[in-house]
């Protein structure tokens, strides 16, 4: 009899330990470049080996439009030091990652943690696996999102040591023109391009909605042993889809496993201790001085509004006789403006957020000789009016703020007498 309940419970018992292994395997097929499923085994025992390549991971994730060449131009401790500066700003809570050594000598448990938090936080894998997604057709973006445009963390602001040379700022400004103006060219000659394949191929595709071929599909037609990398491409998006569909399935597993992950590191020391060292430590006051703080706090709120005062007595006289004369004329007229153009737009976003809602992410470029979109399409002409709609509010805004530094600019050349002021050429 107990027997017989032996084999009745072993299967089970093997089906829910086999269970963890598959998760694990899954989610490092589903990852880009992902480590062996022993990786993540030797991280949970803070294995020395497996640090290396959960450096490496995070910075795929916390970079993911690098991975092609940045990963294997950077080295290890350029990485775990980029890793580290994006973990702080998203807000990780765990000061431990942050004294970790950059070789990658030791803190597996900890990237292992750090990798489930970015899993948890949001879609980190939906977004990877769209960024891999293989093109097929000739796609643009309709809209850019800041999930989209946000792909890593922001770059330091950094300050000049000294005085900057105009001419300096000069020259950064016209390099910075002719690279917009080749990125314009550039762009307008794959347009032209585009429009070419799209007209020369008209009635070849045989899906009739869309009724020519795009450039990926040409090149496969024109290039056998190019069909066959885009087609062992596309075999390696399916896979990476299967393997995240097999990895939801078996999600929870991974995180009860994570569970005991968390429950085998040390405690972390107390909030007071483990502060980092550039915040300073609040010293702790005896119940006497409650009220000498109070006091030096009244007495500094006090000050500052009298110093607000004081400012906003000398604005008031510095403006008090402007409101009169053309340029007070011509600066409100440029401001009424730009304001008509920021109601006309957001009306205008108000009446299509009423409408159906629009989809939003890449659309397919289509060459079709009737004007009436179906379903989800969008017209060029629709795009380019909502484009120039907002090009014109940020025209308008530029403007507005040249006028401000113009205005700025005059302000110190008078404060400096004895200084001539030349424009700059106009162009």
């Amino acid at each position: 009899m107990g027997r017989r309940r032996r084999l009745l419970v072993n299967p089970a018992a093997e089906a829910g330990a086999g269970a963890l292994p598959k998760a694990i395997a899954a989610l490092s097929r589903s990852l880009p470049a992902g480590p062996s499923p022993e990786i993540f085994r030797r991280a949970k025992f803070d294995r020395p080996e497996a640090a290396p390549a959960l450096w490496q991971l995070l910075f795929r994730f916390l970079s993911p439009r690098s991975i092609g060449g940045a990963s294997a131009s950077l080295g290890l401790e350029a990485q775990a030091c980029l890793v580290k500066s994006a973990l702080r700003s998203q807000g990780y809570p765990r000061q431990v990652l942050a004294q970790l050594p950059e070789d990658g000598s030791r803190g597996s448990r900890e990237l292992l943690l750090a990798l489930s938090w970015l899993l948890a936080r949001g879609p980190v894998l939906e977004r990877l696996l769209a960024q891999a997604h293989v093109q097929l057709g000739d796609e643009m973006p309709v809209c850019e999102c800041e999930a989209v445009a946000s792909t890593g963390p922001p770059a330091p602001h950094m300050e000049a040591e000294g005085p900057v040379d105009i001419r300096c700022v000069q020259w950064l400004m016209g390099r910075l023109r002719f690279r917009w103006r080749c990125l314009t060219a550039s762009q307008q000659e794959q347009c032209a391009l585009l429009s070419k394949i799209h007209l020369y191929t008209r009635g070849c595709h045989s899906d009739q909605r869309l009724g020519h071929l795009s450039v990926a599909e040409t090149e496969m037609l024109r290039d056998p042993e190019g069909g066959r990398q885009l087609l062992r491409r596309l075999e390696h998006e399916n896979a990476g889809l299967e393997a995240a569909l097999q990895w939801r399935r078996g999600e929870l597993v991974f995180w009860r496993w994570m569970d005991t992950v968390l429950g085998a590191c040390p405690p972390e020391a107390p909030a007071a201790a483990a502060q980092p060292a550039f915040l300073p430590r609040i010293p702790e006051r005896g119940p006497g001085q409650g009220e000498l703080v109070a006091r030096e706090l009244r007495a500094l709120q006090e000050e500052l509004c009298e110093a607000t005062e004081r400012r906003r007595a000398a604005w008031e006289a510095r403006v008090g006789g402007q409101g009169r004369g053309p340029q007070w004329s011509s600066a409100r007229q440029a401001l009424q403006k730009a304001v008509d153009q920021e109601l006309a737009a957001l009306q205008w976003a108000w009446e299509q957020d009423r409408g159906p809602a629009r989809p939003h992410g890449p659309h397919r470029l289509v060459r079709r000789e009737d004007e009436a979109p179906g379903g989800q399409d969008l017209q060029a002409a629709e795009v380019i009016r909502v484009l120039r709609s907002k090009e014109a509010c940020l025209e308008a805004v530029l403007r507005q703020l040249q006028g401000q530094c113009r205005q700025e600019l005059a302000r110190l050349a008078g404060a400096l007498p004895g200084l001539i002021w030349i424009l700059p050429p106009r162009r």
